[in-house]
């Protein structure tokens, strides 16, 4: 398993500002759409592509495109929904399923109540996006579910990840034949007595959307 902390004074800029108690949650889905794309960048420099040739108005040249089968970008509903617009802002061409995931607050276990997904995965390059890389419970169900429908290379965008979280995938998927990468935009230090890091951001969602 991979792990990259996107160290840019842009990321971090716009990560300090989400932190703050005080953003509202305009600003907030403003700056996570931001924050987002940046870490796409990163996250996207292993994506498969083809030579493409084209003709420019003074020559032919050479370039690429994405290769098939095309990405597929899963965000896990409802809080990953506050990071699709800026991941498919970059990469437009990428196809989008959805996965709903619910955490039990007592037993800090996911579950799953909305799949959107191909059957078939093979062969096919997969980001998800979440934005709290907690426990990681429902991370490693949704990487779980996706390597059972075929996804071999799977990148998780994470605005923040805690070490118990990382620790968990390192756990589950670090001596399995499958390329399982997270990329975030902070590494905090802990997780609290209710599964929430710290220091964190609360809860993307509440923060997102607002408390329902």
């Amino acid at each position: 398993m991979r792990v990259h902390v996107a160290d840019h004074p842009l990321i971090a800029h716009k990560l300090t500002t989400l932190r703050d108690e005080r953003t509202d949650s305009p600003t907030f889905r403003r700056l996570a759409d931001e924050l987002v794309t940046l870490l796409a960048y990163e996250a996207t420099r292993d994506v498969r592509t083809v030579p493409h040739h084209v003709t420019t108005p003074v020559g032919p040249a050479v370039g690429v495109r994405l290769a098939q089968p095309r990405p597929l970008v899963v965000p896990i509903l409802r809080a990953g929904l506050g990071m699709l617009e800026g991941m498919v802002r970059l990469m437009p061409t990428a196809e989008v399923g959805f996965l709903g995931m619910v955490r039990d607050e007592s037993t800090l276990l996911a579950t799953t109540y909305a799949d959107r997904l191909p059957e078939d995965l093979a062969d096919r390059q997969v980001y998800v996006l979440d934005p709290m890389l907690a426990t990681g419970g429902t991370l490693v169900a949704t990487i779980e579910l996706l390597l059972a429908r075929g996804a071999h290379d799977v990148t998780a965008i994470c605005l923040l990840a805690a070490p118990e979280g990382l620790a968990r995938l390192e756990e589950t998927f670090g001596a399995r034949d499958v390329a399982v990468t997270v990329v975030t935009a902070g590494l905090d230090l802990r997780l609290n007595d209710k599964g929430y890091i710290v220091p964190g951001l609360g809860d993307a969602g509440d923060r997102l959307y607002g408390v329902v």
